[in-house]
């Protein structure tokens, strides 16, 4: 690594399968590859939860 701009480039993990049913390896899929989000499930519920209607909104 000579030059200092090469430690900004990124290569993609490896992929199984072909067309629209391919995908990347999860066997070489590592934390290193900012595959590690520990809040996946927390987000998850969040972004999922149902929101009770507005009653302040119907009223005129």
């Amino acid at each position: 690594m000579s030059d200092p701009r090469d430690r900004a480039t990124s290569t993609a993990p490896p992929t199984l399968g072909e067309g629209c049913v391919r995908r990347y390896d999860p066997e070489a899929l590592t934390p290193e590859s900012g595959t590690d989000f520990a809040d996946a499930a927390e987000l998850w519920r969040q972004l999922h939860t149902p929101v009770p209607p507005d009653t302040e909104a119907d009223e005129p």
